[in-house]
């Protein structure tokens, strides 16, 4: 138990979890509130960005408010039974279980009554989308891991209306749980680029949208704006490659940890113009979420996406929807940056009032408590 309340304190990032609100029970002696135990991947408050936005953020916020203790379990000491701490609610996320200590570890929750919670946030599940997992060479094990995992679980957790149509699919009911950002790691207000030189449009991502960039390419072949200024496609992450059509920003050491990227975008958005979210139409991308259109938004930039399942309402709020033709991205981005400041409070007055990290709603309610 030891280790789980040192987990905790490094989750939160101080000395130690808050302190937790006593429940009577019949007998008049105050039960402590549940144990959540999650597993992600990444360890001492350092995890991949997925798991920071679907998981520990929310397991902060839920530590919070006192409805729940939560700590990071270290899934094959939990599976083996080394790790002897009783969990009320066991959440995991993606293929973040070891596939060879799966089966333990269903056995025991099945044996101590804890509840097992599956958070799915991509398709892994379609016909069309494994086969693009397997061209960038994913591991058949987390494959494997992610489909024993939600047949075993209690609930399945995701992102997305259409990703919860493909789990119904494959025979698993799912509940949504949309995707939020933390107020605490963004800033205040539009973002000011710098008014001479040519004009930068962000688009960040990660290595599996090869494709989607591609899109782009003709309509910033040779781009200018409304007073004639050139137009450059600036890359966070996406690729490897280099191209004469489109510029690299390279993160800095210590940049994939995710609140040291978000405070990497806040330290540039004065570079940039607005940001992009071009997708091709297969079912992966149509599963995923309208994260981006959340963090560009308020990096303080206007945000032009593909008109696309992923951002379906985002044009009620401020977003630009456009098909994927040149002249519809050129003349979707030059209204962008026209209309920056508009849409940019449009975009965050929605962020704010619906999509922000809380203890509460659906999330809550998944976890049983």
């Amino acid at each position: 138990m030891a280790s789980l309340r040192s987990s905790v304190a490094r989750l939160l990032g101080r000395g130690g979890a808050p302190r937790p609100t006593a429940v009577a029970d019949p007998t008049g002696v105050a039960a402590p509130p549940p144990l959540v135990g999650f597993v992600v991947h990444g360890a001492g408050g350092v995890h991949p960005a997925s798991a920071h936005i679907r998981v520990t953020g929310r397991m902060s916020a839920l530590a919070a408010s006192g409805a729940a203790r939560v700590a990071q379990v270290e899934p094959v000491r939990w599976a083996d039974g080394t790790d002897t701490a009783h969990l009320d609610v066991l959440l995991v996320q993606r293929d973040a279980f070891p596939l060879a200590s799966l089966d333990a570890a269903i056995e025991r929750a099945h044996r101590e009554g804890t509840r097992i919670v599956a958070e799915v946030d991509d398709d892994f599940f379609s016909r069309e989308a494994r086969a693009r997992l397997v061209r960038a060479e994913y591991d058949p094990d987390r494959l494997a891991s992610v489909e024993r995992l939600v047949a075993a679980a209690d609930v399945v957790v995701t992102s997305t209306e259409p990703l919860r149509t493909v789990l119904a699919a494959s025979g698993i009911p799912a509940v949504v749980v949309p995707n939020a950002v933390q107020p605490g790691l963004w800033g205040t207000g539009p973002s000011r680029p710098d008014p001479t030189g040519p004009r930068r449009v962000l688009y960040m991502g990660s290595a599996t949208h090869g494709d989607d960039l591609a899109l782009l390419r003709p309509a910033f072949d040779g781009m200018v704006d409304d007073d004639g200024r050139a137009v450059r496609l600036e890359v966070v992450g996406v690729t490897d490659s280099d191209a004469d059509w489109f510029d690299r920003l390279d993160l800095p050491e210590g940049a994939t940890h995710y609140p040291e990227f978000v405070a990497f975008l806040r330290d540039n958005a004065h570079r940039w113009s607005a940001g992009v979210a071009p997708l091709t139409a297969d079912p992966f991308n149509d599963a995923k979420s309208d994260l981006k259109f959340l963090e560009v938004s308020m990096l303080g930039l206007p945000f032009v996406a593909s008109d696309r399942p992923s951002y379906a309402g985002i044009d009620a709020h401020g977003g630009l929807l456009v098909p994927n033709e040149p002249a519809a991205w050129q003349q979707a981005l030059r209204t962008a940056f026209r209309e920056a400041d508009d849409r940019v409070a449009q975009a965050r007055s929605y962020v704010r009032a619906e999509r922000l990290v809380t203890a509460d709603g659906d999330w809550r309610g998944a976890l049983g408590l």
